[in-house]
């Protein structure tokens, strides 16, 4: 396994292993804090999950093709979200057997929390690093990556 020491110059190591290292960091950190929270059932997927049902709702083929997943991977996942009571499924408004996966109170609940986290987790690493230097290399970097058209969906492709 490739690491990175305390004081190791690290202008020589690849971009790809920096941007994995410091999202498995954040992601990390903000997991800890989550399950402090009384969050301990959920994981980012599940968050990813909640993004992309966020306002009207979604059908599971809708969530599946926003996630990047198999329409059965999508399925599994509203069972086991609709078993923890964080989202329901109601009547398509458009009627016919399609349901509307929805979130419940429970859900809207964790994503403030969620959302208040990730703020504090920012603020404190702001006071060690510029955040908006950062963002706007990292926007320039994905730009280059992407070309100009709008950026593609973040897709829960982590374990």
């Amino acid at each position: 396994m490739f690491s990175v020491t305390r004081n190791e110059d690290t202008t020589g190591i690849e971009l790809g292993f920096l941007l994995g290292l410091g999202f498995q960091l954040l992601i990390g950190e903000f997991t800890r804090r989550l399950d402090a929270a009384g969050y301990g059932d959920l994981r980012p997927a599940h968050g990813m999950a909640f993004q992309a049902l966020k306002g009207p709702g979604a059908t599971a083929t809708e969530l599946a093709e926003r996630l990047g997943v198999t329409k059965q991977a999508a399925g599994q996942l509203v069972d086991d979200l609709e078993k923890r009571g964080y989202v329901r499924r109601e009547p398509h408004p458009e009627g016919g057997r399609r349901k509307l996966v929805v979130l419940t109170r429970a859900a809207n609940e964790h994503l403030a929390v969620a959302g208040g986290i990730l703020h504090e987790l920012e603020a404190e690493l702001g006071t060690r690093v510029d955040l908006a230097a950062l963002r706007g290399e990292l926007t320039g970097l994905l730009r280059a990556l992407n070309g100009d058209g709008d950026l593609p969906p973040l897709r829960p492709v982590w374990h």
